[in-house]
């Protein structure tokens, strides 16, 4: 009972002393908010507020923070003035006008002067509300511009239904751009209002976009004066006619006496990391920026709608498709699917024309014959030089090549640009251009939707007088343009308004090739602006009135079994790793064959079947269980053949078991040129040995890899390989070896 009440008596003294201690911390936060606090709200001889906006503001949080800390400096009478630091990328557009309408409020009532560090787009638009701006030399200022992210495609439900056909998306696509416009005009008018007449730049050059050093920028009027914080403060408080004074930071001030809120700053968004994806998860679309994002934001937009085709053809026709046949190339990585093709392609079957999209070019090559049409659109692998002449010979014979280009994001491979497109379309004399065209007086909505209003009388033009294509390049064809962007059209690469083509039309022998510099125009809702779907509807008729002359057979070409009688000598030049020998080949009779090299000899032995039975060289002798065949004459492209056997090898009077395997392919024809420019047609024939054996209990295997080219009038013509030697599976070494023939002498 003693050791209780001890225990109660000890408990009752730990509550007293706990209770002490949080009224005594109590007592000291109520004198630090009561007295120091009001002390700084007290200040007889008033105080200068500095005011940070830093950052990206892309959060309500960073809004209350800066909107607290203003209205804290409004309504307090101990701020005679302010100073805005601003060191900022702008953020979401509401957010911004909600900072540059308070401070609008601020300066109504107290002196505001900015001290800029980096103001770019809504960094910018916030500054302005400011009597007066200070930057450093070599500060960034400017870029005066709105970012939008379009609504998104709806696909409803019906399980869960709206009320309006905006009520998902908020925006209408096709009217988006001008919401763009109307935002930017908000941010032109609000530059206007606070610089006045000190701004020096027209109206197109600020809605440009530009970035301007702080020393330009006094020059151009975005600016007053170049000078420090200490300068930006020391004139604030002359505003205020304040003599002595001090400097308080609004932005601590505010978080001592308010709430304390965590900003997108703390958590955080480092602007230069920002990517449109990361935009799009804090503001689903659509929404609208007063941003500056670094050019990386915009790279990881890819075609949402590529195809993925690989192992398949896709055909869509309606009826017998008897007024021709349309290809679409997808075997170039080409990003482009029906959904970009829909309109189109209804127009064409719609016309009784069969279209089909092909992902391999092997396919394609075979069905080219039989094709009036041939769409090729923003490829991402170049074509190579066999491809063009079959492609040039498919025009040469009455087809019909169409070629689109974009130069949006969406639809290229950022390292090879404009390579994959231009590989071809330069064999016919057009070469699409670097970079985009934009006009910022007349456009649709945005500087780079620009009007098309120029046009040559052409079948493909008839009925047409304005078109609008999107973020569209133009196109370099020796005067063979038929349709032009309107006048004080730009080329963002060139920076000059010139007279640019962005349809061109090429003839070539009995057919044509048409070039478009856009791709978007033929996508809805885009299609139904101005005449856009008209330049469709006529595009589908040129196509579905091609008459193409049939393709003439042409013989097969085959290698036959070379016919190389006894007697028959050939010198090849052999290379081993660089080292280069003399080698004679000898047909001994219709079953040897005998190889001389400078340090041994080689003779092979065959069956009447032409098969490899064994060889002997330098007393080493290998003798095959199951004859090696020879090859399977006629030998034509894509021809293949396998072949496996058990084998004796004979060296040093030991006997060693091994097998050999191979498999081979003919995978060309084409000519090789020997000696002083003689000429051979060959069967290029690709190959892999394994031979495998044992060695002193130990594997060896060698992989053997490389291409021989055979031909009817010499037989074996030249060869290349590589041997790769392995012991227990480690690789120990490799031979690189290249035979060419020098010369033949048949008896």
């Amino acid at each position: 009972m003693r050791s209780l009440g001890l225990n109660i008596k000890r408990r009752t003294i730990t509550v007293v002393l706990l209770c002490m201690i949080i009224l005594t911390a109590g007592l000291g936060y109520l004198y630090y908010v009561l007295f120091l606090g009001m002390n700084i709200l007290k200040i007889e001889r008033g105080a200068v507020g500095i005011l940070r906006v830093e950052g990206p503001i892309l959060s309500s949080q960073d809004v209350r923070q800066y909107v607290n800390a203003i209205n804290y400096a409004v309504v307090n009478d101990t701020f005679k003035s302010v100073v805005l630091v601003v060191n900022s990328p702008g953020g979401y557009a509401n957010f911004i006008e909600q900072i540059y309408l308070d401070l609008l409020e601020l300066k109504r009532r107290k002196p505001l002067i900015a001290s800029v560090i980096s103001a770019l787009s809504g960094g910018y638009y916030i500054s302005v509300a400011a009597d007066y701006i200070y930057v450093c030399p070599t500060c960034v200022v400017g870029n005066v511009g709105v970012i939008g992210v379009t609504p998104p495609t709806f696909i409803p439900s019906e399980e869960t239904l709206e009320t309006g056909v905006y009520k998902v998306t908020g925006f209408s696509k096709l009217l988006f751009p001008y919401n763009l416009r109307l935002a930017l005009e908000n941010f032109i008018s609000a530059v206007e209002r606070g610089r006045g007449e000190r701004l020096k730049l027209p109206i197109t050059q600020l809605k440009s976009g530009k970035v301007y050093i702080g020393s330009e920028a006094v020059v151009v009027g975005l600016a007053d004066e170049v000078g420090s914080l200490q300068k930006a403060i020391e004139k604030a408080a002359r505003e205020a006619g304040l003599v002595e004074y001090e400097v308080i930071d609004l932005t601590q001030v505010s978080r001592t006496l308010t709430e304390s809120v965590n900003s997108s700053n703390d958590i955080c968004y480092e602007w230069r990391n920002l990517t449109i994806g990361i935009l799009k998860s804090l503001h689903p679309p659509p929404a609208i920026y007063y941003l500056y994002l670094p050019q990386t934001a915009f790279t990881e937009y890819t075609s949402s709608t590529e195809l993925k085709v690989e192992d398949r053809v896709i055909d869509l026709s309606l009826g017998g498709g008897g007024r021709g046949l349309v290809l679409i190339d997808l075997s170039h990585g080409n990003k482009v699917s029906w959904l970009e093709l829909d309109i189109l392609i209804w127009e064409l079957v719609n016309r009784d024309v069969s279209v089909r999209f092909i992902p391999q070019w092997s396919e394609l090559e075979s069905t080219l014959s039989n094709a009036s049409a041939l769409i090729i659109a923003s490829p991402t692998k170049p074509y190579s030089l066999k491809e063009c002449e079959i492609i040039e010979a498919f025009v040469g014979r009455g087809g019909l090549l169409i070629l689109f280009f974009d130069p949006a994001m969406e639809w290229l491979e950022t390292p090879t640009l404009l390579e994959p497109i231009n590989s071809l379309s330069t064999r016919f004399g057009i070469s699409f251009a670097m970079g985009y065209l934009y006009n910022n007086e007349e456009n649709y909505g945005i500087y780079r939707n620009i009007y098309v209003r120029e046009f040559t009388k052409n079948p493909l033009t008839q009925g047409i007088t304005s078109l609008i294509f999107f973020t569209a390049t133009y196109i370099r064809s020796q005067d063979k343009g038929i349709a032009w962007a309107s006048e004080g059209t730009y080329s963002s690469v060139t920076e000059r308004t010139e007279r640019y083509s962005v349809i061109a039309l090429v003839e070539r022998g009995n057919g044509k090739v048409i070039a478009f510099g856009d791709l978007t125009f033929l996508i809805e809702p885009y299609c139904y602006l101005e005449d856009n779907y008209k330049l469709i509807a006529n595009l589908a008729s040129i196509i579905a009135e091609v008459k193409i002359q049939p393709t003439p057979p042409t013989p097969e070409k085959k290698i036959t079994r070379p016919e190389l009688p006894i007697g028959t000598e050939k010198h090849f030049i052999e290379r081993v790793d660089s080292e280069e020998r003399m080698v004679r080949w000898v047909r001994v009779s219709e079953l040897e064959v005998r190889l001389e090299y400078p340090n041994r000899t080689t003779h092979y032995y065959y069956d009447r079947n032409g098969g490899l039975i064994k060889w002997v060289s330098n007393g080493i002798e290998v003798i095959y269980e199951s004859p090696i065949p020879e090859e399977p004459y006629p030998l034509t492209k894509g021809k293949s053949w396998r072949y496996r056997s058990n084998y004796t090898l004979i060296m040093n009077n030991k006997e060693y078991k091994g097998i050999l395997a191979g498999e081979e392919e003919v995978v060309d024809l084409e000519n090789v040129i020997i000696g002083e420019g003689e000429s051979y047609l060959c069967a290029k024939v690709m190959y892999k040995l394994i031979d495998k054996f044992m060695n002193k209990g130990k594997d060896i295997t060698i992989i053997t890899t490389g291409y021989s080219w055979t031909s009817t009038e010499a037989g074996l013509v030249k060869e290349e390989n590589i041997s790769k030697y392995y012991v227990n599976d480690t690789l120990v070494y490799e031979v690189k070896r290249e035979l060419l023939l020098k010369s033949i002498k048949k008896r």
